[in-house]
């Protein structure tokens, strides 16, 4: 399988591909480099016919911090030069459009997907398990949809593939608070299936679920993959878009801008609601 990136790294072992997150220096922050990878990493697992199972992994202390506000502060809150309203808005929702699709192809795989997620596992962290078909954590994992708490509606997935994954009520508190989970609470709503001591056994317990799915027909189960995806996929499909112009008009207020500020000035923001 030819892949190459600096952000993403694969390896197959049999039927059974992991998919790395590889940023360690940067505690995998999500940036434009994952969003232009995912894809292709994905196309060249899909075109393997060999692969039966994917486990998504990341290498270094954290699933990942996500996104990375570092990078993406600037294109934010910084007006285009000499660009209309319309042009910035444009802008703005094609980039989150862009996003989006990049976490749908991890979605759309045709087969299951498992994710071993330890340490942090954060705004589009969240984003991407979620776009797995099974979720495990090792007893460090920390989940947060994070991304009130920098005055963003959550807009790459999470908003509408959570709450097929647990209750209403965990959805709306995660989702309102943008607080902290630990891997036992996200057993005990059913984020995650299990929780293991450490990465090394999360990781070890990720690989082992995803050989005894790839040692069954693998028609079968991509068969059975396709009708549990069918009946939601128009409405996933709906509120993305929908989220993604909410965010078109909101992505220049002044509250984001404060957020960022806050971000690079390492202090708590102060909201307005304007």
């Amino acid at each position: 399988m030819e892949f190459s990136s600096d952000v993403l790294s694969l390896d197959v072992d049999g039927h059974v591909a992991t998919l790395w997150l590889d940023r360690p220096e940067a505690r995998n922050a999500l940036g434009r480099a994952l969003w232009r990878d995912l894809p292709v990493a994905c196309e060249a697992l899909g075109a393997d016919h060999e692969i039966r199972a994917v486990v998504l992994a990341a290498r270094g202390p954290h699933f990942s911090v996500g996104l990375d506000l570092k990078e993406l502060a600037g294109p934010l809150v910084t007006p285009v030069p000499a660009a209309s309203p319309a042009a910035a808005s444009a802008a703005s929702y094609g980039a989150v459009r862009e996003m989006q699709a990049s976490v749908n192809a991890l979605a759309n795989l045709a087969v299951p997907v498992v994710a071993a997620v330890h340490g942090y596992c954060i705004g589009g962290g969240v984003d991407l398990i979620c776009a797995a078909d099974i979720r495990l954590a090792s007893a460090d994992a920390l989940f947060s949809v994070r991304e009130t708490k920098v005055a963003i509606v959550a807009d790459l997935g999470t908003l509408q593939r959570l709450p097929r994954i647990v209750g209403a009520g965990h959805v709306a508190e995660l989702a309102f608070t943008g607080e902290d989970i630990t891997a036992a609470r996200a057993e005990s709503i059913g984020l995650v299936n299990a929780v293991h001591d450490s990465f090394d056994d999360v990781l070890a317990a990720a690989r082992d679920l995803a050989a005894r799915i790839a040692a069954n027909s693998p028609l079968a189960v991509r068969g059975t993959k396709a009708v549990l995806r069918a009946a939601d996929e128009r409405a996933i499909a709906d509120g993305l878009d929908f989220v993604a112009r909410w965010n078109t008009m909101y992505l220049k207020s002044n509250d984001l801008a404060e957020a960022m500020a806050a971000f690079v000035e390492r202090r708590p923001p102060v909201y307005r609601g304007d």
